[in-house]
C-alpha cells in the first residue's frame, strides 16, 4: 500500500489496469494530491505483493481493495479505476458499497457476454507479439502517434518483474469479469470515461456502463486510445477532480 497527498484529505483510491503494479499511477498521482490523499496497492501478483498463486478474480481484488481501505483507516473513498482497475472498482462498489463514495471509471468494460470484444486482428496481434515486440503493441494501443514519449518510458504496460503464472492468473481475472447482474446496484455517483478510438476495450462498453449503472454521466474523448487518462491527462484529471469535488457538495 502506499499514500500521498495530505493526511485528513478526502481519500482517493487509485486501481491501475491488468499485470500492473501502483507504478501506473507515478506520472498521474501528483495532480489528485492537492485535493485528495490519494492511496494506491500492489495486486496479488504485482509489485511488492508476492506469494503464492490463486484463482483470483477481480471481486477479490476488490475485497483486497477493501481491506486496504480499512487499514489505513480510511471508512470510504473516492475510486478511480482504470482498464482492469475499473473491473475491480465495479466489484467494490457493487460489494463493498459502504467503501466507495463516487466512482470513476476509465477505459474498462462491464464484462461477460454482453460486453463488446476487442478484434480478433487486436487479439491477434498481441498474442503473435515476441517479448521483444509486445511494448511496442500495447505502445500503439495506448497512445496517439502524437504521444512524443518512447514504450520503455510508460509506465503504463505492463509489470517486468511478473513471471508467466502471475501475468496468466491476471489474464483470466480480467477475462471472466462479468458484473452485468449487480451494476444496477451501485448507488453512488459514476462518470464513466473512455477514448473514442479505443481498440484494447471498444468504445461501446462504456455506454454500456453508462446505461447501466443508475444515474452514470458519461465522457468520451475523440481521437483517443486505451491510455486516453495520460495522454490527455490535462483534461482528464481536471474533469475526474472536477467530478469528485463536486460530489462532495451533492
Amino acid at each position: 500500500m502506499q499514500t500521498g497527498g495530505v493526511a485528513g484529505a478526502p481519500a482517493l483510491l487509485l486501481l491501475q489496469g491488468q499485470a500492473n503494479s501502483h507504478v501506473w499511477w507515478d506520472g498521474l498521482r501528483g495532480d489528485f494530491e492537492s485535493d485528495f490523499q490519494t492511496i494506491t496497492l500492489d495486486y496479488r501478483g504485482t509489485g511488492s505483493s508476492r506469494g503464492a498463486i490463486a484463482s483470483w478474480t477481480t471481486e477479490s481484488f476488490a475485497a483486497d481493495a477493501a481491506d486496504v481501505l480499512e487499514s489505513t483507516g480510511a471508512s470510504d473513498a473516492f475510486v478511480y479505476g482504470t482498464s482492469m482497475g475499473g473491473r475491480v472498482a465495479q466489484m467494490l462498489a457493487a460489494h463493498h458499497p459502504d467503501r466507495v463514495k463516487a466512482l470513476v471509471l476509465a477505459c474498462t468494460t462491464p464484462g461477460g457476454p454482453n460486453a463488446f470484444d476487442r478484434s480478433r486482428k487486436v487479439t491477434e496481434e498481441l498474442a503473435r507479439a515476441t517479448a521483444a515486440d509486445r511494448l511496442s503493441v500495447l505502445h500503439d494501443l495506448f497512445y496517439t502517434p502524437a504521444w512524443p514519449h518512447a514504450p520503455k518510458d510508460s509506465s503504463l504496460l505492463g509489470d517486468t518483474t511478473m513471471n508467466q503464472q502471475e501475468l496468466a492468473a491476471h489474464r483470466k481475472a480480467s477475462r471472466r469479469h462479468d458484473a452485468w447482474e449487480v451494476l444496477p446496484s451501485i448507488a453512488v455517483p459514476t462518470l464513466v470515461l473512455h477514448g473514442e478510438d479505443d481498440l484494447m476495450t471498444p468504445v461501446e462498453n462504456a455506454r454500456l456502463l453508462s446505461d447501466r449503472i443508475p444515474g452514470a454521466q458519461l465522457h468520451v474523448y475523440p481521437g483517443s486510445r486505451h491510455g486516453f487518462f495520460e495522454e490527455f491527462s490535462p483534461q482528464v484529471t481536471a474533469a475526474v477532480i472536477e467530478f469528485l469535488s463536486g460530489s462532495l457538495t451533492d
